[in-house]
């Protein structure tokens, strides 16, 4: 048995500039934490029979891989050369749906353990390039790449993406001090609604693609928000940090009519008038966590969102990115 954990990621400023249809055009600029709340997979060899079985929300059994519904699984077992013989397993501590990157997650964290598996070294940015080809490339999702690459190399980075798609990540450069209070002071707060990002990440590939003025503007202001965030940060300026994402939200949001939404607003101004500098929809939008950064008066923020019926998800960062937490396999079925 091989068991791998893989790090979920809040995205800190550029989203949506890692989008194929913008970074093609006009290069794209990321900056993102990975934080202690993990994707699991487990992958062992049958001992009794070459079945292929995978269990996550619901449990399939099938003969051979190409028979099996979920895509990122039998996708990834496409890429490995392997037809059969395979029980995999997955755990999450976030549902998807919830805007921190789970299916990318899933595709490195299932990856990672076929290469164990098959005793294939492969580097950091090969197994980021890898998810990014099973999910954008193969299966056609209308994703971007910070997710893939969170998801391998964990901690506070700063990503950047040529037009030709090759990306460039670097540790973002900060202190302890600064660390622990960026930890301090961004709270997360679970909206109580799941969705799928596809139509939201779609629409705005589809208006990238179109020329569209107004989204074409609102994402390069985007991005120099991010390189603004990156400078904050590696400042120690988390003030301006605060100040950062409330310009963000306000741009964020003219990017689709489903990103935000009456209820999505309220809370946002709730979280205002209790002590928040700023904050954002984390993910696509229209649903999930909302990451808010606060300075003071903590404790007045927490019961503000908690009678919006918001819950609390307490983290740390995590430094170390996909790993290998158990490898029991010995080449024997």
């Amino acid at each position: 048995m091989i068991i791998t954990r893989t790090p979920f990621r809040i995205p800190l400023g550029g989203g949506g500039t890692d989008l194929p249809a913008y970074y093609s055009r006009y290069g794209g600029f990321i900056l993102a934490a990975a934080i202690n709340k993990y994707m699991y997979i487990s992958v062992n060899r049958p001992i009794v029979d070459n079945l292929v079985r995978v269990k996550y929300s619901l449990s399939e059994t099938v003969s051979h891989r190409d028979e099996l519904k979920h895509d990122i699984a039998r996708e990834a077992l496409r890429m490995m050369d392997i037809e059969d013989s395979i029980e995999i397993v997955s755990m999450a501590d976030v549902p998807a749906g919830t805007g921190l990157g789970s299916s990318s997650c899933y595709a490195v964290g299932l990856l990672h353990a076929l290469h164990s598996l098959k005793r294939n070294y492969v580097s950091l940015h090969e197994l980021a390039e890898e998810a990014c080809e099973l999910e954008i490339n193969r299966l056609g999702k209308p994703i971007g790449k910070q997710d893939q690459y969170m998801a391998v190399f964990g901690g506070i980075r700063a990503m950047t993406i040529d037009r030709e798609g090759k990306v460039t990540i670097h540790m973002v450069p900060i202190d302890n001090a600064t660390m622990d209070e960026l930890n301090r002071n961004l709270l997360l707060f679970f909206t109580g609604i799941t969705r799928p990002a596809e139509n939201i990440l779609k629409s705005q590939s589809s208006h990238i693609e179109q020329e569209k003025k107004d989204v074409l503007d609102n994402l390069h202001y985007i991005k120099e928000l991010g390189y603004q965030a990156f400078e904050a940060i590696k400042t120690g300026n988390l003030t301006e940090l605060g100040l950062i994402f409330d310009r963000h939200w306000n741009y964020k949001k003219r990017l689709h009519p489903e990103i935000s939404s009456p209820y999505f607003d309220h809370i946002y101004e709730e979280a205002k008038k209790n002590g928040a500098l700023g904050g954002k929809i984390i993910g696509a939008g229209g649903g999930g966590f909302f990451l808010f950064y606060i300075e003071e008066k903590h404790a007045k923020l927490r019961q503000a969102m908690s009678q919006l019926g918001l819950r609390e998800m307490r983290y740390h960062f995590d430094w170390e990115g996909t790993k290998i937490l158990v490898n029991l396999f010995n080449g024997l079925r």
